[in-house]
Formats: C-alpha cells, sequence, structure tokens
C-alpha cells in the first residue's frame, strides 16, 4: 500500500473536525464551570472582605489574611465551630459503623441465601431507595417525637443508620462478584453459615465495603435538613452551623444584630473546612472505590 493512500485514509474530514471542535467546546465550558467556582472558594479565604469584592475574583490575597480568617473562624462563638465539626464526626461514624453491621449482611443474604420472602425484601429495598429522603423526614420525625428522642445524637445517627442503598450495593456486589462454587465448597467442608459469610465471603468484600461506607459517609456529613429538625444548640452538625455562619454575614443578612460579624471569606473559609474530611477520605480510598464501583461489571 503506497505512502499516498495511508495518508488519505488518516486525513480527518471537515465533518470529523467540526465534531471533535463542538466535544472540545462543549468540555471546555462543563471543566471552566465546574472548576471556575472551586478556585475561586480556594482563593476567597485568602483575602479581606474588600479584597474579595474589589480585586480580580482569582487573585490571591495574603497568608496573614487568610490567618486572620481562621482566626475569626474559630473566635464565632467561643469556638463552636470545632464543636459542630466534632459532632460532624460523631453522628457520620457512627451511623457509618451501623451501616456497615446492617448493609453488609443484608446483602449477602439476599444475593446469595435463598429463605422465604427474599424477594419481598428485595423489592421493598429498592422501593425505599427510590423514595426522596425530604418525602421521608416528616414520618421519621414523628417516629423519633415518639420515642422521645428529639433532641438527642440518636435522633440523628439511627435515621443516618437507615441506608438501602448500601443494601442494594453489596447485593449486586455478592451476586455478581463473588463465585457461588468458592462459599458453595466451604459449605461442603463444614463451614456454617456465619464462618462462610465471616472467613470467605467478607475478605473478598473489601471493595464494596470502602464503596458503601464512602457513599454512606458522604451521605450522612452532607445531610442538612433532618439534624436542623432533630437537633439544636451546641448538638448540631456543621452543615447546619454554616447556616448559623450565614445568617451572620452582613451581605446575606442585612438586619443582623449579634456582636460577631462573619464576613464573606470566613464563609468561605469555612465552607472549605467543612468539606475537607470527604476529600481526604476520597483521597486515601479511591483505589478501593474503583474496585468496589468496577467488580460487579461481569458475571464471575
Amino acid at each position: 500500500m503506497s505512502d499516498i493512500t495511508l495518508r488519505r485514509r488518516r486525513a480527518i474530514s471537515p465533518g470529523q473536525w467540526i465534531g471533535r471542535a463542538l466535544v472540545a467546546i462543549v468540555l471546555i465550558t462543563f471543566a471552566a464551570f465546574f472548576i471556575l467556582p472551586i478556585v475561586w472558594l480556594v482563593l476567597a479565604p485568602t483575602k479581606s472582605n474588600s479584597q474579595l469584592l474589589l480585586d480580580g475574583p482569582f487573585s490571591f490575597g495574603s497568608f496573614d489574611q487568610l490567618a486572620a480568617n481562621w482566626d475569626q473562624l474559630f473566635a464565632f462563638g467561643s469556638g463552636v465551630f470545632t464543636t459542630w465539626i466534632g459532632n460532624s464526626v460523631f453522628y457520620s461514624f457512627s451511623a457509618l459503623v451501623i451501616t456497615l453491621i446492617v448493609s453488609i449482611p443484608a446483602g449477602y443474604a439476599l444475593a446469595l441465601i435463598e429463605f422465604k420472602g427474599r424477594r419481598l425484601l428485595l423489592v421493598t429495598t429498592l422501593i425505599v431507595m427510590l423514595i426522596p429522603n425530604t418525602a421521608l423526614v416528616l414520618p421519621i420525625f414523628l417516629e423519633l417525637s415518639a420515642a422521645r428522642l428529639i433532641g438527642s445524637p440518636l435522633a440523628v445517627i439511627l435515621p443516618f443508620s437507615f441506608f438501602p442503598f448500601g443494601v442494594y450495593l453489596t447485593y449486586i456486589y455478592f451476586s455478581t462478584a463473588v463465585s457461588r462454587d468458592l462459599l458453595n465448597a466451604a459449605r461442603i467442608d463444614g463451614a456454617g453459615e456465619l464462618r462462610v459469610f465471616g472467613q470467605v465471603a467478607m475478605p473478598l468484600a473489601t471493595p464494596v465495603i470502602a464503596l458503601v461506607g464512602f457513599f454512606s459517609f458522604v451521605a450522612n456529613w452532607n445531610n442538612y435538613f433532618l439534624p436542623f429538625l432533630v437537633v439544636g444548640g451546641q448538638k448540631i452538625p456543621v452543615q447546619v452551623g454554616l447556616s448559623n455562619l450565614l445568617a451572620n454575614v452582613p451581605a446575606f443578612n442585612p438586619t443582623t444584630a449579634t456582636s460577631i460579624v462573619i464576613e464573606l471569606p470566613t464563609l468561605a473559609l469555612a465552607t472549605l473546612l467543612s468539606v475537607a474530611p470527604i476529600l481526604i477520605i476520597f483521597l486515601f480510598a479511591q483505589r478501593f472505590l474503583v474496585e468496589g464501583m468496577t467488580a460487579g461489571g461481569t458475571k464471575e
């Protein structure tokens, strides 16, 4: 085959150039839409309030101003921001432990054990998973009120622990990524069902445990509406605390009359600190997350 023929085949038609150009424009537009606000948010805590309003949106302020904003944030309410972060950590990790203890065995049972009512439980899990969380807030609030748990940490932890999506993820993983022959071999060797689950299935389930744990933690950490309704005072998590900070920002609440005024750069710093734990966990767990999302892609 001659070089001229190869060059013709490798040549790109005008239509292909237009298609690639359109794809590039769309990707650049979406990248700018998502990345530029993050860059602005990262740079905002390095500025004073006047610098934030008058200087370039993507200019860097100073580390001294960052330290001043840090001091203002942690001086608010005698250091209550630290308490909010601690509450979020306690609520999220407590609910995460309960979620894993419940979701992993439940998904395993639905996937690999035949029992009466199994299909009904699976269908119920799917239906509940599709219901928006906001639609469940009122009945959950009434249940917690009847149990006299309003205002206690359990009012946040117990609803957070209810995670049907985790049960479904575990069900899909055990249905597709774990060999039934391997489990049956352990049963033939005399292992009971609990031993099969604990010593054979669980070591193979590390990716899905990480995946369920990550999604559960993110959902718990970012939940605002339910904690806003069921706890108050010093017991609120950081997401509810951010709304308290927002109420003390004159730009958003001109009628504020509190002794401590929160400036916009300080609010931006609080926002960054509120999402930092999720980012840190994602960076350390991303290998397991990728394995968990791809493990069920093929049938053994």
